[in-house]
C-alpha cells in the first residue's frame, strides 16, 4: 500500500483508504471504543476535547465584547485545524515507518475514530433502560447523548431523543468521518473530528459561545453538507431491508422536511429516519432554560416507543453495512 500523506485524492491510495476502511469499521463494529485501553490511557478525543476547553477559559472570557471574541474563536479553529492536519502527517509519516505493517497501524487509528459501535451501543443502553427500568432510568441514560433538559421529557420524548441521536450522528460520527479519511487520509479524518468536537463544545448559541463558537459551528455545517445528504440517502436505502422500514416514504419525507431543522445538516438523516418509521421527529424541545420551536420533521406518530427505538437501531445497522458494501464496490473498481 501506498501511504505519502501529501498525496491527496490519487485514486491508487484512494483504494488503499477505502480497503483500510472497511477493515476499520469491521474492527470497530467487532471491538468498540476498546475500554481496555482508553481505561488508562485518553482517547484522541478526550485530547482534543481538553485542547479546546484550554482555548475556552483563556481567549473567551466573558469581559471581552462580542466581536473580539469572535474573532479569537477564528484564532481558535484555525489553530486547531492546523494542529490536526499537522498530527495527522506526522501519524501517517509514522505509519509508514512500519513497512508491511503500516496499513495495519492506520486502520487501528481510523478504527479508534470512527463511531458506529459506540453510537449503536449508546442508544441501546438508553432503549434498555426506558424498557426494563422505566422513564427514571431511560432519562439518565439519554443525557448522555442528548443535550436538551431529560427531566422535560416523558417516555416517548426519550424515546424519540434516542432515535434523532441516532440518525444525527450516524452523519456526525461514521459517514462524515469515513468520507474525510477516504479523501484526504488521517490528516482528513483528524481535522474532521477536531472541527466536530469544536462545534459540540463550543458551536452552541449560549450566551457564552453565541460569539467565541460562531466560527467553529459555521465551519461544520460546512464539512457536513455532502455527509449529511449521503446518511440521508443511506438511511433511505436501508429502510427497504427493515420491517416497517418505508424507503419512498423516508426519502419524499427527508427532501420535504429536512429543511425544516435549525441545522443545514442534522434534519437530512433525522427526516429521513422519521418516514423511514412513519414517525414524527424534532418538533419542540427544551435546553436548559431555551426551549426551541422547531417544527415537526415526518408525517407520523410523536408518541415514539421503545419498538420505534428497536427498528430505528436495525436501520442504523444496515445503513452502517450498505456504506461498507459500497467501500468495498468502491475500492474494487478504483483497483481494477
Amino acid at each position: 500500500m501506498t501511504h505519502s500523506a501529501l498525496l491527496l485524492f490519487l485514486p491508487g491510495q484512494t483504494a488503499d483508504r477505502l480497503v483500510i476502511l472497511v477493515l476499520a469499521l469491521g474492527l470497530d463494529w467487532l471491538v468498540g471504543d476498546l475500554p481496555l485501553i482508553f481505561r488508562y490511557v485518553p482517547h484522541p478525543v478526550v485530547l482534543i476535547g481538553r485542547a479546546i476547553a484550554l482555548f475556552d477559559r483563556r481567549l473567551n472570557r466573558e469581559a471581552r465584547s462580542a466581536r473580539t471574541r469572535r474573532w479569537r474563536g477564528v484564532i481558535t479553529l484555525v489553530a486547531m485545524v492546523v494542529s490536526a492536519a499537522l498530527v495527522g502527517v506526522i501519524l501517517s509519516f509514522i505509519a509508514t515507518r512500519f513497512g508491511r505493517w503500516s496499513g495495519l497501524v492506520e486502520l487501528l487509528i481510523v478504527a479508534v475514530l470512527v463511531a458506529q459501535r459506540s453510537l449503536h451501543d449508546h442508544v441501546v443502553r438508553v432503549m434498555r433502560a426506558l424498557d426494563a427500568e422505566g422513564l427514571a432510568a431511560g432519562r439518565v441514560a439519554v443525557s448522555h447523548i442528548v443535550g436538551r433538559d431529560p427531566a422535560s421529557l416523558d417516555a416517548h420524548g426519550v424515546a424519540r431523543a434516542g432515535i434523532e441521536s441516532l440518525a444525527e450522528n450516524f452523519s456526525d460520527g461514521v459517514v462524515a468521518p469515513v468520507l474525510a479519511y477516504a479523501l484526504a487520509g488521517l490528516p482528513g479524518l483528524i481535522v474532521y473530528k477536531t472541527v466536530n468536537t469544536l462545534d459540540s463544545m463550543i458551536g452552541h448559541k449560549t450566551p457564552r459561545h453565541i460569539a467565541f463558537g460562531w466560527a467553529s459551528a459555521r465551519f461544520d455545517d460546512l464539512l457536513n453538507l455532502v455527509p449529511a445528504r449521503l446518511s440521508g440517502l443511506l438511511v433511505g436505502a436501508a429502510a427497504l431491508f427493515v420491517p416497517r422500514g418505508t424507503p419512498v416514504r423516508a426519502l419524499r419525507t427527508m427532501l420535504r422536511d429536512a429543511g425544516k431543522h435549525r441545522s443545514p445538516n442534522a434534519g437530512w438523516p433525522e427526516a429521513a429516519m422519521a418516514g423511514a418509521l412513519d414517525l414524527a421527529l424534532a418538533g419542540p424541545r427544551r435546553y436548559g432554560d431555551i426551549v426551541v420551536t422547531d417544527p415537526w420533521m415526518g408525517d407520523g406518530r410523536a408518541r415514539a416507543t421503545v419498538a420505534d427505538m428497536a427498528a430505528a437501531l436495525r436501520v442504523f445497522r444496515v445503513a452502517c453495512l450498505l456504506e461498507v458494501l459500497a467501500l468495498g464496490t468502491a475500492a474494487v473498481v478504483l483497483t481494477f
